[in-house]
Formats: structure tokens, C-alpha cells, sequence
């Protein structure tokens, strides 16, 4: 008999299939020693025009991340619109990326027919 999943239960898949694989936590892992690079370069370098290291976090966080900024003009929004709506682009989008990944991975590794039993009719 099957019971009933609860939201606790999905949320602790989705956690898992975003932070509990390697591939997912490698992934995280360069883009935040990549904000952390764009950070201090902004903040401490000082460059006779602007930099583009800020388009390394976009390269990491493509191809969603241009589906947010693409709807943001849907909102109203003017062309990239506000700053705190990029910041939340950026991070939503590593985040779906990175669950996409651990769900990929757990497709490749067989993981969803582990939960089954050993037993031809499941008993």
C-alpha cells in the first residue's frame, strides 16, 4: 500500500537532488569561488573602463538564467530591470540548474528503481 508523501518529504528530495550529489555541489562550488572573484574584483580593483567579470556568473548560470530576465520584461520591467531582480535571477537560476543537475545524475545512476523490492510482485 502506498503512503501518502508529505511536503516534508518533497522538500527533502529537492534539497537532496540540489546539494547532496557531487556534480550539484562542484557546480555551486565554482559559481560561488566565481562571485567571490566578480565580488573583489568590483570592490577592489580598479579598471580604466568597466569589467566584464560579472559575465562570467551569467555564463554559469545560463541558459536560465536569460528565461528570468526574458520575463522580467513581461513584469514591466526596462531592459535588465532592477538590481535586486538580477541577484534573484542569478541565484534562482544556479539553484534550478543545480537540482536539474542531481536529478540528471540520479537519472544516469538508476536511482529511482533502488527504492523497489527485490521481489517480482513488490511484496
Amino acid at each position: 500500500m502506498n503512503k501518502p508523501v508529505t511536503i516534508k518529504q518533497h522538500l527533502h528530495a529537492v534539497a537532496r537532488l540540489t546539494f547532496g550529489n557531487a556534480a550539484s555541489l562542484i557546480y555551486l562550488g565554482v559559481v560561488a569561488a566565481t562571485a567571490v572573484f566578480v565580488t573583489v574584483d568590483t570592490l577592489f580593483v580598479s579598471h580604466e573602463d568597466g569589467s566584464f567579470a560579472g559575465v562570467w556568473l551569467f555564463f554559469l548560470a545560463a541558459p536560465t538564467v536569460f528565461v528570468f530576465l526574458l520575463g522580467s520584461s513581461t513584469w514591466g520591467a526596462e531592459a535588465a530591470g532592477p538590481d535586486w531582480y538580477l541577484y534573484v535571477a542569478l541565484v534562482v537560476s544556479v539553484l534550478v540548474q543545480s537540482f536539474v543537475l542531481g536529478w540528471f545524475v540520479r537519472l544516469l545512476r538508476g536511482g529511482a528503481g533502488r527504492t523497489r523490492s527485490a521481489h517480482p510482485k513488490g511484496a
